[in-house]
């Protein structure tokens, strides 16, 4: 599933051909999505001009000044700027069709992402409830430290509630973990202030690194301009089970936590 890098690398592909553009029409071949196209969907995007375009934890907001479009990549989707004469394929669900001639084309094909009009993101409920975002000045492991007191949950899955930090998907838990030297079935509310403050910085820096690297394709992400991210090269931990530890050597471990696939060295993470 596309995580906050690759979401973000998306996002700032489309800022620089989209923003300032008009959606002059509207083509929607496919409405049942995760959360299904609605059918007033192309009347209230079409001549709408795109203000500007943000993201909250995995989510796009598409600013068309009356409202907002939301977009929401699911496992599998991506969201492109393609020239208007470019032929459908499949799973190319919907096209939003710019003054400039190119066209926003989502194609997801496991239909588990979202494309939505709504009038207020801060109310809607796909958003309201979602916790701080990793780059906010006050994410930190003060922030982490109290919000985990009593927690008995591993630290693993209490960095990847949404409640409480967004945008922090399994790989980048993952591979955060590692660079803190913490054990990620730990239970949250054991891990010290300092452990914590730890933490912190290193999710800041293994997410700016995949930002810079154009996030992680490990089967279907490809940012705004069809090319694919490069992070999965850097990873030290995530899908290496059996590898040595690139800190210590040792065999690295794979476990499952909350049903998802946890990697870590047993040696280095306490």
């Amino acid at each position: 599933m596309p995580e906050l890098p690759e979401v973000e690398t998306t996002r700032l592909g489309l800022v620089a051909r989209v923003v300032g553009r008009r959606i002059r029409d509207v083509v929607v071949r496919e409405t049942r999505l995760r959360w299904p196209v609605p059918r007033d969907f192309a009347s209230r995007v079409r001549g709408a001009r795109v203000r500007d375009i943000r993201r909250r934890g995995k989510y796009l907001l598409f600013d068309l000044g009356d409202g907002h479009l939301l977009v929401h990549l699911g496992m599998s989707g991506n969201l492109t700027v393609v020239p208007g004469d470019r032929p459908v394929r499949r799973h190319d669900h919907v096209d939003l069709a710019l003054d400039s001639g190119e066209v926003v084309r989502l194609n997801d094909p496991r239909r588990f992402g979202a494309m939505l009009w709504v009038r207020d993101p801060a109310r809607h409920a796909l958003l309201d409830g979602l916790g701080i975002e990793p780059f906010d000045e006050s994410f930190g492991g003060e922030y982490l430290h109290r919000a985990s007191r009593g927690k008995r949950a591993p630290v693993k899955a209490f960095l990847m509630d949404a409640r409480v930090v967004t945008g922090i998907g399994n790989i980048y838990a993952n591979e955060s973990l590692f660079a803190a030297r913490i054990h990620p079935s730990r239970p949250a509310g054991r891990v010290s202030r300092g452990r914590y403050d730890r933490l912190a910085a290193e999710a800041r820096a293994t997410l700016s690194r995949a930002l810079a690297a154009g996030g992680s394709t490990l089967r279907d992400f490809v940012g705004s301009d069809g090319e694919p991210g490069h992070f999965q090269l850097e990873y030290a931990v995530y899908g290496r089970e059996g590898e040595p530890c690139p800190a210590c050597g040792r065999a690295l471990r794979a476990a499952r936590h909350a049903g998802r696939a946890t990697f870590y060295c047993g040696s280095c993470q306490r």
